[in-house]
């Protein structure tokens, strides 16, 4: 499965509405591992839309990308709405996007720190007055194909959201 090739369509028509828009977007991938940020990246030229982001597959990772508190995570649990949001805003804001794009999900194949079960994925989208979420799950524990999957369901949301 080429997943690049095939979600390269959508990157074009993603990176159409936020150039019409003159906005961009951060992008805090978590299960999907890069895939969101690397579907965007297809694009040429795409600084124009993109101002960055990275995999949030780590405490550490997270302390960077984010710079919040641990307090601020406090009574959170990963691949859930409120947790996906935070993320969301706190790319947006410290990598200064008009959009923050986050995803957190539990891709399977081994136990989630949260115990959120394997197919399970919350994408979170924050922007100039909006948050959007979308939960997704595919009751597998197919590792790839969930990644692939959480990273359809990310662009899926982003994609709808500025088309409206």
């Amino acid at each position: 499965m080429d997943l690049l090739g095939e979600l390269h369509p959508q990157a074009l028509r993603i990176a159409a509405l936020l150039r019409a828009r003159g906005e961009k977007v951060a992008v805090a991938d978590g299960a999907t591992g890069g895939l969101i940020a690397a579907t965007l990246l297809t694009v040429p030229g795409a600084l124009d839309f993109f101002t960055g982001g990275g995999v949030v597959y780590s405490f550490r990772a997270r302390d960077v990308l984010f710079a919040l508190p641990r307090e601020a995570y406090q009574g959170m649990r990963g691949a859930s709405e409120d947790y996906a949001l935070l993320q969301a805003r706190a790319i947006r804001d410290n990598f200064h996007a008009d959009w923050g794009l986050a995803e957190s999900g539990s891709v399977g194949g081994s136990t989630h720190p949260s115990g959120a079960p394997a197919g399970r994925s919350v994408a979170a989208l924050v922007g100039p007055d909006a948050a959007h979420t979308r939960l997704h799950e595919t009751a597998s524990d197919d590792r790839i194909a969930n990644m692939a999957a959480f990273t359809r369901n990310a662009l899926a949301l982003l994609e709808s959201t500025l088309a409206q």
